[in-house]
């Protein structure tokens, strides 16, 4: 059988897609799945528009703001559209660093972000506000990808960041500390399968084999299955000792910003993302989201 070759960007190397290569999956399916690690979301949008990039692991607050906000960071729209929900958060955490004892102590310091206009840069906002530091306490700096800011809080770069996908563990095995959760905010959702809308069929086929080889990996996970597999891809990928590689399994598959098996995007997590953006990056173009939630969701049923 020919594979199909697909780049998948993706910000923290995949639990899921190295499983699923390594139980052979993609090779039955007929693809040929190369992950390619991105720098930023920018970064990671402008190589999904020049064609470098066919499918993304990425924030939907991203895809919402490069296919209908014209302040985004590229300063232009992408088509870009949802195929499946793949997780609700992964352990995405406000994380301050291992020079702090409060997360008081933040004020006047630096918060890492992705950039300053990201989902996660607002996540990051809200649970600093709910603890006392409003936006205007702090100073921030753009570190880039989630394994980046992980790097940067543990070397004393930034005084907090949100931190998820076992590089929150790592962090707390270094000395920093995790002050709050995603979920006091709501309904969450952190990672989606994303792509360029395209009319060919073949593509469509092989975005859908790949899709469902992920969703069909993370409900094995979700059964408790693939302990040592992802054990195993854990230590390899995320440098992650046996303990905390156990715990991100646990994260995975039993922990409320866990897994979702069935790809289904929850209306409601996105809701949670535009309140964030109504809040700290308010737009009237928020207002096409909402009347557009078909229109993003092309490969996932809701």
């Amino acid at each position: 059988m020919t594979q199909r070759q697909l780049t998948v960007g993706t910000f923290t190397p995949s639990i899921l897609i190295h499983v699923a290569r390594e139980s052979n999956a993609f090779e039955r399916a007929g693809l040929d799945v190369r992950e390619s690690l991105v720098a930023s979301s920018p970064a990671q949008f402008q190589s999904l528009e020049r064609g470098e990039l066919d499918l993304l692991f990425t924030s939907p607050d991203n895809v919402l703001a490069y296919q209908y906000l014209s302040k985004n960071p590229l300063g232009r729209t992408i088509p870009v559209r949802i195929l499946a929900a793949v997780d609700r958060g992964v352990g995405l955490s406000l994380t301050i660093g291992p020079h702090l004892s409060t997360v008081e102590q933040v004020r006047g310091n630096v918060v890492g972000v992705d950039v300053p206009q990201s989902g996660f840069a607002f996540v990051a906002y809200e649970l600093l506000a709910r603890c006392g530091l409003e936006p205007t306490s702090y100073e921030l700096d753009a570190l880039g990808s989630t394994p980046q800011r992980a790097t940067a809080l543990v070397a004393s770069r930034c005084a907090a960041t949100v931190l998820n996908a076992g590089n929150e563990i790592r962090a707390r095995g270094l000395g920093c500390s995790t002050v709050s959760e995603v979920g006091v905010l709501g309904p969450y959702l952190g990672t989606v399968i994303a792509a360029s809308p395209n009319e060919d069929d073949a593509t469509n086929i092989a975005h859908r084999r790949f899709c469902d080889i992920i969703l069909e990996t993370a409900r094995e996970i979700l059964a408790g299955e693939r302990l040592s597999e992802v054990v195993n891809a854990a230590r390899q990928l995320l440098e992650l000792d046996e303990t905390q590689a156990r715990e991100h399994y646990a994260c995975l598959s039993e922990h409320p910003s866990g897994l979702i098996g069935d790809g289904r995007v929850d209306v409601n997590a996105l809701t949670t993302l535009i309140d964030l953006r109504r809040t700290y990056m308010p737009t009237p173009e928020l207002d096409l989201i909402v009347d557009s939630i078909d229109g993003i969701l092309i490969g996932a049923a809701r």
